[in-house]
């Protein structure tokens, strides 16, 4: 696919192995503090400008915009494949429909931003900061591992895993050890996901699928259960509610999680 052709060139570019390494597994081949990823390309102004210049949506695709405070911006519908944005501040920025597909924005700052069916396929967003940031409807098979997600709206997402197109390797939403407390993901698919040690207090997850998610030592101490799907849930060493137990039927060794 084409996307995957641009990725590629890319990686190729940063030095990263061939399509047998998963793009979310490429942390130890690059080198993070290259200019290519720890400086930008370009100044706010200057991206302010391209936003003006195309109302229908600018194209970053492949730019080095990080550490940039790029808070407040409107991004409707922009390109951002590819680029890289770590650390850049897009709190409070609209970037609902953007493409967002294989960037990098490690401990990148989304707090309050909009994402509405945004698309971010195989990117990674390790230790960003998504407090209150709205992803409701969009497609999610990011890095959020370590990511503080406190009250984030992911209803009606899809974070599962895709699999149409393993290319690159099992692309799904990882949101191990990631802070999700209140945030609501009502009617979300997180099916196949990474949820390992995530913190769902609070959360709600009424009519979400965890289908065959991989949940082990997770908190689900808190949330909101109601019709949600655990068939084949790995909840090994989970922390549940007592109370709430019938809630995960289905659950694989729910025998094994503590219950509370």
């Amino acid at each position: 696919m084409q996307s995957f052709g641009r990725w590629m060139i890319l990686a190729a570019a940063a030095g990263i192995p061939g399509p047998h390494v998963s793009a979310q597994d490429m942390m130890s081949h690059v080198d993070l503090s290259s200019p290519m990823f720890a400086s930008a390309e370009m100044t706010r102004a200057e991206v302010a400008a391209m936003l003006k210049a195309s109302p229908g949506g600018a194209d970053f695709s492949g730019k080095s915009l990080n550490g940039l405070d790029l808070s407040g911006l409107d991004f409707t519908n922009a390109n951002f494949r590819a680029a890289r944005m770590n650390r850049t501040k897009l709190s409070g920025a609209k970037l609902d429909g953007a493409v967002l597909d294989q960037i990098w924005a490690l401990a990148a700052d989304f707090s309050g931003a909009s994402l509405k069916k945004a698309s971010l396929f195989g990117s990674q967003l390790q230790e960003a900061k998504c407090d209150g940031a709205d992803l409701s409807g969009a497609r999610v098979t990011a890095d959020l591992s370590r990511a503080s997600l406190r009250k984030a709206k992911f209803a009606g997402a899809d974070l599962a895993a895709d699999m149409k197109n393993q290319s690159m390797g099992l692309m799904r939403g990882v949101l191990k050890s990631a802070d999700l407390a209140g945030a609501d993901f009502e009617g979300a698919n997180l099916a196949l996901t990474d949820l390992q040690f995530a913190k769902f207090s609070g959360a709600n997850l009424k009519n979400a699928s965890l289908a065959e998610a991989e949940a082990g030592g997770a908190d689900f101490r808190g949330a909101i259960l109601d019709h949600t799907n655990f068939n084949g849930t790995d909840l090994t060493s989970a922390r549940i509610d007592a109370a709430q137990e019938k809630a995960f039927a289905g659950a694989k060794n729910l025998e094994r999680a503590f219950k509370e």
